[in-house]
């Protein structure tokens, strides 16, 4: 599994600017795989850039411009909790933006919630048997476009440094009992079944991620930081901000990989219109 040292990062001025641009970028791409192939599948994250990013996606002025009936929608992580509890993924994305955009219940692929009769593991099987429906021939599905966040130790999904979850080298759903960070039981995607959409973007804000970006960038194992792992089948993007960026090893600031996000916007324009 390769590192993130030749993956594109994408810097932007403030954290404000970050989530503007990453909902931009969106908006474009779900419209352009939605007019190709009428269907869009994406992966979400939770965290504080997650939401922000969400947020900014429900204040666009093109958001509800787009055929929101042909997304599906999905979750790379989820923490094992009641359904209204506000520490569940899926209810920050509902509040910050799917409430906002009249999907069915068919179209969110939501964890299982924990009630009073369902053990982890079962929360664990019933959810990789849903995600196999939405596959063909009983394989795991494709997803067009993956959110992922990463946390100051570097992990990705419900997947912590050395944790035998970031050696899995197939897709799966796996329950976790022990999260290092609360709440302890959750449900995760494997960094495999994640690296099965076309496009992964790692959204990164805040100066305590420095550390832990600066290692996966200077290819650090997966193992000690599994945000290394994380790429998509046709791309991989981290988008960030300026004040975490300073604080890369200047050595990693390459100008073939790092780029604005003055940059970035221009690379919407088909080349051959510049």
């Amino acid at each position: 599994m390769s590192t993130l040292s030749d993956k594109r990062v994408v810097v932007a001025a403030t954290p404000e600017e970050l989530a503007t641009l990453v909902a931009d970028k969106f908006v474009v791409r779900a419209r352009k795989v939605l007019e190709r192939t009428g269907a869009f599948r994406v992966v979400l994250t939770g965290g504080g850039m997650g939401t922000s990013v969400l947020q900014a996606i429900a204040r666009h002025p093109s958001v509800h411009a787009l055929d929101w009936s042909g997304v599906s929608v999905f979750w790379g992580d989820e923490r094992f909790v009641a359904a209204d509890d506000p520490e569940r993924n899926d209810r920050a994305a509902k509040i910050a933006l799917l409430d906002q955009l009249g999907l069915k219940d068919s179209q969110l692929v939501s964890f299982p919630a924990a009630d009073h009769t369902l053990s982890l593991d079962a929360a664990a099987e019933q959810a990789r048997a849903v995600l196999l429906e939405h596959g063909s021939a009983g394989q795991w599905p494709h997803f067009d476009l993956a959110f992922a966040g990463m946390g100051p130790d570097g992990h990705v999904l419900s997947v912590f440094p050395g944790s035998p979850l970031a050696l899995v080298d197939r897709a799966d759903i796996r329950p976790v009992a022990d999260s290092p960070k609360p709440p302890a039981r959750r449900l995760t995607m494997t960094i495999p079944l994640l690296n099965r959409a076309d496009r992964v973007w790692m959204v990164v804000s805040g100066p305590d991620k420095a550390a832990a970006l600066g290692l996966a960038l200077a290819g650090a194992s997966v193992a000690e930081v599994p945000a290394a792992g994380i790429q998509g089948l046709k791309s991989t993007k981290i988008f960030t901000d300026a004040q975490l960026a300073d604080l890369l090893p200047e050595e990693l600031v390459h100008a073939e990989t790092f780029w604005s996000a003055d940059d970035e916007r221009a690379d919407y324009v088909p080349k051959a219109l510049r």
